[in-house]
């Protein structure tokens, strides 16, 4: 024989404790077909690199800017074929690549031209 719950408060039916019995609602399941939140196309790694290479070109005397020009021109066939994202980050990568070699290229210029100088012109004061 079966024996009622056991009601220690004398609730009965009004048990606000007690558990139901009745079915639970479905689970309301999302769907996202139709989003308005666009999908974001993956960024190309080469044109990541490009900036990177530009960024670092600062400190490694410039050998990482002409990466980052290569990088960068590689970069953009690939954005306008496959269309992914980073269109930015590959001009970036070629703005910075481009000037800091520049630079570079200058200050190297200058340094060569001021040793030639000071070698060229010790060489040619003499003592008569």
């Amino acid at each position: 024989m079966a024996q009622p719950p056991y009601d220690p408060y004398g609730y009965g039916a009004q048990d606000p404790y007690a558990q139901s019995y009745s079915q639970q609602p479905p689970a309301v399941q999302h769907h996202y077909y139709g989003s308005s939140v666009p999908a974001v196309p993956p960024t190309n790694g080469m044109a990541t690199a490009s900036m990177v290479c530009g960024l670092i070109g600062f400190l490694a005397c410039g050998l990482t800017s002409i990466l980052a020009v290569i990088f960068g021109h590689v970069a953009l066939g690939q954005i306008k074929r496959t269309g992914e994202g980073g269109h930015g980050m590959a001009v970036a990568g070629l703005v910075l690549g481009y000037i800091v070699s520049a630079g570079w290229l200058v200050f190297w210029i200058f340094y060569i031209g001021l040793w030639a100088a000071i070698v060229g012109g010790s060489a040619t004061t003499g003592t008569y």
